[in-house]
């Protein structure tokens, strides 16, 4: 390797593109196609990178297959920034495997950290655990420590264990300022910045305040009953009654945790379960069967009372009745909470996130664009959606990942 590509190589691993660049930019053998197709990666221009990367596989001798290893797995990794998560599993396996047949362990751990991320990305949490737990960071270098402590945050905050992912994300200072890589560094505190942003509002006795995840933490570890509107359960402690494919039972869960201790008129309970605008004899009839339907559901929990006017949510032990609301009531919350992270999805790697069809998110990106909060670009495959992040608000309760009710 000669001393250009030399440095050109030292550069990008401190995080200098344009460094990288002004060595290789005009030549076309093969590893510098590699260096010149990661500089563009880190620029940004990811339809480029992946061009030259392509093109250095190509280039790439049947002797070199170290070489065409590494280009895989830098395709993967601009893969998984512009969030086309279907690419090849396979494909990195192999690439991974040849590298480790060939001693270079940093790129091989490089490979395991990238499904790792993936897997995180698409609420895949016990198996990314699993996977994060074979590889050892003590002996990686400080970026991928950088890598694994986030990881190990990313999924602390799915599963609302925000102590876990404080020490995870000081940890990932610690070895971003050692990297010396600003890209890193702002990764961490974008990161830390989800444990101090508001992440729910909370109702309780008819007033409402805004929460951070710690205290939502610490409210479903408590004693209360929490009609949890971000999941679609009614919970206490570790008893978790989900009603996410029962919505008039929750609409009505959730009117009478609003108006706990008092109770809620029929005709509200009508309007908001059943969108009548005045109540008649059949609404009143629907609305004794599904309250017979959710007092069946929640009687472990508490029983559902009919009073002279309506009625009433009557815990069996907790002391107090809150309601775990969205910090922002929007339409298709779970998509809008991928598209918050700033980057762009293709609506293949939404559906592939949200387990649903590719059908569905369509139609709710279609819906969204017509309400001006989402924007796309490209055409066909290409075509990818993207939305400024919601401001000053988390969305890890919007995501759809289990909170830890087992």
């Amino acid at each position: 390797m000669d001393s250009l590509i030399t440095a050109a190589a030292r550069a990008l691993a401190a995080g200098d593109p344009l460094g990288a660049l002004k060595r290789v930019a005009l030549r076309e053998d093969a590893p510098a196609l590699a260096l010149r197709g990661i500089a563009m990666a880190q620029l940004g221009d990811l339809a480029r990178a992946k061009a030259l990367l392509r093109a250095a596989a190509r280039a790439f001798g049947p002797k070199e297959a170290v070489a065409r290893a590494r280009c895989v797995i830098a395709e993967a990794e601009i893969a998984l920034v512009s969030r086309d998560l279907a690419w090849p599993a396979k494909a990195l396996d192999a690439a991974r495997a040849t590298l480790e047949q060939h001693g270079d362990r940093v790129n091989a751990a490089h490979a395991r950290y990238l499904e790792v991320r993936r897997l995180l990305l698409i609420g895949h949490l016990d198996e990314a655990e699993l996977r994060l737990a074979q590889l050892d960071p003590a002996s990686s270098t400080p970026a991928s420590r950088v890598i694994h402590q986030l990881v190990i945050a990313g999924i602390a905050v799915r599963r609302l264990r925000t102590t876990a992912a404080r020490a995870a994300l000081s940890e990932a200072e610690g070895a971003a300022r050692q990297a010396g890589i600003p890209a890193l560094t702002a990764e961490v505190h974008s990161a830390s910045l989800t444990l101090s942003a508001p992440a729910a509002r909370l109702i309780s006795s008819g007033q409402e305040r805004i929460v951070v995840l710690a205290e939502v933490e610490a409210l479903l570890a408590s004693n209360a009953l929490v009609v949890d509107a971000c999941r679609h359960v009614v919970r206490e402690a570790r008893t978790v009654v989900c009603l996410a494919r029962r919505p008039v039972l929750f609409v009505l869960a959730r009117a009478l945790g609003e108006a706990w201790p008092e109770d809620v008129p029929r005709d509200t309970l009508v309007a908001r379960a059943f969108r009548a605008k005045r109540a008649d004899e059949s609404h009143r009839a629907r609305l004794r069967v599904e309250m017979g339907r959710l007092r069946k559901l929640l009687r472990k929990l508490a029983s559902v009372s009919a009073t002279e006017r309506g009625f009433a949510l009557l815990p069996h032990r907790a002391p107090k009745v809150v309601v775990l609301a969205r910090p922002i009531e929007l339409e298709y919350a779970a998509v809008l909470a991928f598209l918050a992270d700033g980057e762009s999805w293709s609506s293949s790697a939404l559906a592939l996130a949200l387990a649903t069809s590719q059908r569905s998110v369509q139609r709710a990106l279609d819906s969204l664009a017509g309400a001006g909060k989402v924007q796309s670009f490209g055409r066909g495959r290409a075509r990818r959606w993207m939305t400024p992040p919601l401001p000053g608000f988390t969305t890890t309760l919007l995501l759809p990942a289990a909170l830890p009710i087992d």
